[in-house]
């Protein structure tokens, strides 16, 4: 019988765990230095980068390194700090010692190093063009798991031979934590609810909320008529302020909503696509489908090189090729046409019960944050899992492709009654 998942899991489209293994119990993320993620750059980029200024490397490229802060705080952070723009590909979580890279389009201005509270930044060099999603490959990551059972370094012996069966769902972060709202918010944008989109993001609350913040979020229900609520915000809650603010001046929705940057608003939408994909996994999983091996009419990876690290493309239902096959569900998008496969057959009923249809992803309203859909694949994948037990404790390490996340495996290798409580 399979194991379901802990309620704030399933609110997140996460049903079921795809192991049979136990759990070690314990919990993650009891200070910032315990959660350790340093991305991993394409060889060729890192070559290519120049030790100095010339009339053809003219970006210069930062090592960031932040302790607990999430990266689209980080860089707007260094934009009123600095009063620079810093491009960042990778989006880390606020709860974690976090090492990525970013460029910066002002090349008049370089700084060597610079700390700002949490946050360091590292001259590594100069580029041609600007950092994009192609130079990141993959994320490293160490994380002590404290108070695992005794038996935790037995039970993970058994963990690692299971490993590859791992759904590959998008974790909790993904849809804001415990205040599980963003692609509540994307699902009412693409019902060109814009109204009911900022009433969710600025007073929707579940019940793994803390009391604060559902306090908070009580009183901003009245913000249009009350402005002098805008002095309650607290400086944690940014998005919320911002909106708030536009609100108190008449702006209409959309509007409203456009004051939130870009790549925040892009969330949303990715959240609800997130969710899609976490719902197909869990029925597949539900109804025994394999997630690792690929069937007639999937659409799949072949895997050339290595899976973390090397060139990945796409094929269809092709028996010929000598290399790995894995697997791959559609994400939805205006794109999206379904084929006859098992994946796009569950994503095309999922999508009929939430009433949305594949043009939906197409925001007139507002067009850059549309989305034409993608793919993603259905296994959980980690190259170099090795783990070491002490007397409190248990770290494990490993990297994963970008996009993965690496709670998604760490849900696993705990099992938890409570993620919230276990630093999920």
């Amino acid at each position: 019988m399979k194991k379901t998942s802990p309620e704030i899991d399933r609110l997140a489209g996460i049903e079921y765990y795809s192991t049979s293994f136990d759990g070690i119990g314990g919990k993650i993320k009891n200070n910032n230095k315990d959660f350790i993620v340093k991305e991993i750059l394409h060889p060729n980029f890192l070559k290519e980068l120049s030790n100095q200024k010339n009339d053809t490397h003219v970006f210069p490229i930062y090592e960031i390194e932040k302790r607990g802060m999430d990266s689209n705080h980080a860089v707007m952070v260094l934009k009123e700090k600095l009063g620079m723009n810093f491009k960042i590909v990778g989006i880390k979580d606020a709860k974690a010692t976090t090492t990525q890279y970013a460029s910066s389009n002002n090349s008049k201005r370089i700084l060597k190093e610079r700390k700002i509270g949490e946050i360091s930044l590292k001259l590594m060099g100069f580029s041609v063009k600007p950092v994009e999603k192609s130079i990141l490959i993959g994320n490293k990551f160490r994380i002590q798991i404290s108070n695992p059972k005794d038996n935790s370094k037995d039970n993970l012996s058994v963990f690692a031979s299971e490993i590859g069966n791992v759904g590959n769902y998008y974790g909790l972060q993904r849809f804001g934590s415990e205040r599980l709202v963003t692609h509540l918010v994307g699902r009412a944008i693409l019902k060109k609810k814009f109204s009911e989109a900022i009433e969710i993001l600025l007073t929707h609350t579940t019940r793994f909320d803390s009391k604060f913040s559902v306090e908070i979020r009580e009183k901003l229900k009245d913000i249009r008529n009350n402005p002098n609520l805008l002095k309650i915000i607290p400086k944690g809650m940014d998005i919320e302020r911002k909106i708030a603010y536009e609100m108190t001046k008449g702006k209409e929705p959309v509007s409203v909503l456009r004051s939130i940057p870009i790549n925040i608003r892009r969330l949303f939408v990715q959240a609800f696509q997130s969710f899609i994909f976490n719902k197909t996994l869990s029925i597949a999983i539900e109804n025994d489908f394999s997630i690792t091996k690929c069937e007639k009419d999937d659409l799949c990876f072949e895997v050339i090189d290595e899976i973390v690290f090397g060139k990945i493309r796409k094929f269809e239902n092709s028996n010929s090729s000598k290399y790995k096959k894995i697997p791959i569900i559609r994400l939805p998008g205006y794109a999206f046409q379904p084929g006859k496969n098992r994946f796009d057959k569950t994503v095309k009923e999922i999508l009929h019960y939430e009433n949305i249809a594949a043009k939906d992803f197409f925001i007139k309203e507002m067009q850059e944050i549309s989305e034409a859909g993608g793919f993603r694949q259905a296994a959980f994948v980690a190259k170099d899992f090795q783990y070491k037990t002490a007397v409190n404790f248990t770290e494990v390490e490993f990297a994963v492709p970008k996009g993965t996340y690496a709670t998604t495996l760490l849900r696993e290798i705990i099992k938890p009654e409570d993620p919230i409580i276990a630093g999920f």
